[in-house]
């Protein structure tokens, strides 16, 4: 784990919601907290410790160049900590970029950061987007979970 990380603002049964550096909180952090448990289970996972922090584009650039060696802005950063099925990792979020990215796709900023959460929740799950095809199989399990949370 990454130790110079500030306390979790919000502790809900293993999902931990946290600002890093701007000033964020999650709406309905509790709804989203059953919807990812409900996810996490709908794929026979198991949850032991996730870790939300919510950054700028500039905090998580320096960690992808600092951790992963990537010189390039990117909207999620999942540490995993453990194999499938459990689920313990930190996962980065860039607000900038979401934002920017709602912007780009024409759609909220909500629906977009709830995209991303998910979509770092799947990598967890064992799924990728390196190829076309996992990047297809990604796609639909966005849109299952997605609708599943419009439907909670």
């Amino acid at each position: 784990m990454f130790p110079d990380f500030p306390a979790a603002e919000e502790d809900i049964q293993g999902i931990r919601f946290d600002a890093a550096d701007v000033d964020f909180a999650l709406p309905a952090a509790e709804k989203i907290q059953r919807w990812i448990e409900k996810i996490i289970d709908r794929e026979n996972c198991t949850l032991d410790n996730l870790n939300y922090i919510f950054c700028s584009d500039e905090y998580l650039h320096k960690i992808n160049v600092e951790h992963l060696n990537h010189d390039t802005y990117t909207d999620i950063i999942t540490f995993p900590y453990q194999a499938p099925p459990v689920i313990e990792s930190d996962i980065f979020i860039s607000i900038d970029r979401v934002r920017a990215n709602a912007e780009t796709f024409g759609v909220t900023f909500e629906k977009e950061l709830l995209r991303v959460i998910i979509h770092g929740v799947l990598h967890l799950c064992g799924y990728g987007d390196k190829t076309t095809e996992e990047a297809a199989t990604m796609r639909r399990k966005e849109e299952e979970a997605m609708e599943i949370y419009e439907n909670f």
